[in-house]
């Protein structure tokens, strides 16, 4: 798409502070966005070819909402850890291996996606955020949820559909979560610790399709205890 094409585009950022271009079949920045570093607070890539994003990703110091969604990037930039107002990071359904550390300086994070990559790691930069709500790591390669886990402050922990066979005890540790999601894994049913189903604040554990049948869920030791916030939680929505 040629400049003519993106200026509409431009001209309404400038006044709202949101810029989508989206299915653009772009690779590489377009040159004019640059020039709009001191307005955005909203840039969604999502649905090009992007392979890399530049570091010049890290003038956009005022973003709140980046999407880089449905593309071929096999990396994220350093540099993106400079985005310290972000609140809202999408890069799901790239070929990412592996995340950048110094997404850890992203304190101000609430939702992340990262659905639909190559990760084989957990990655614990996400542990200094304590505003995260979301984290969403489903459709991935990860098979171990480390001890680092335990200093996540996220609501909702989304694992759905990796490899995962082994989960520290220590994932109980976490403050907030209450919704953890590992359908489609690889689990028995003595990879679920007692600390997590009698000391965590977990009232929504979703387990099928792993290695055991779901009526073997009642025999872990500390689902009475788990059942009773779930019950709770229910309760509460009606």
């Amino acid at each position: 798409m040629g400049n003519s094409g993106l200026k509409q585009h431009y001209e309404t950022a400038k006044k709202t502070g949101t810029l989508k271009l989206s299915q653009r079949k772009l690779d590489e920045f377009p040159q004019n966005l640059l020039a709009l570093t001191p307005l955005l607070r909203t840039l969604d890539l999502s649905e090009n070819k992007f392979v890399h994003i530049p570091d010049e990703i890290r003038n956009f110091t005022l973003l709140k909402h980046l999407n880089l969604s449905h593309n071929k990037l096999i990396d994220l930039p350093e540099a993106l850890g400079l985005l310290t107002k972000l609140e809202v990071l999408n890069a799901s359904s790239n070929q990412l291996k592996n995340i950048p550390l110094s997404l850890s300086n992203l304190t101000h994070l609430k939702q992340v996606n990262l659905s639909d990559n190559q990760l084989t790691e957990f990655p614990p930069v996400f542990c200094d955020a304590k505003l995260l709500n979301v984290l969403d790591l489903s459709k991935n390669r990860i098979t171990t949820i480390p001890d680092a886990a335990g200093a996540l402050h996220m609501v909702e922990l989304n694992l759905n559909q990796n490899q995962i066979s082994t989960i520290s005890e220590k994932l109980a540790e976490c403050p907030r979560l209450k919704t953890l999601k590992l359908e489609e894994n690889c689990l028995q049913l003595n990879a679920i610790s007692t600390k997590i189903m009698k000391d965590s604040k977990i009232s929504v554990l979703s387990v099928e399709g792993n290695l055991f049948e779901m009526k073997q869920f009642a025999n872990v030791d500390g689902y009475d205890n788990y059942m009773e916030r779930y019950t709770a939680v229910k309760k509460k929505m009606f």
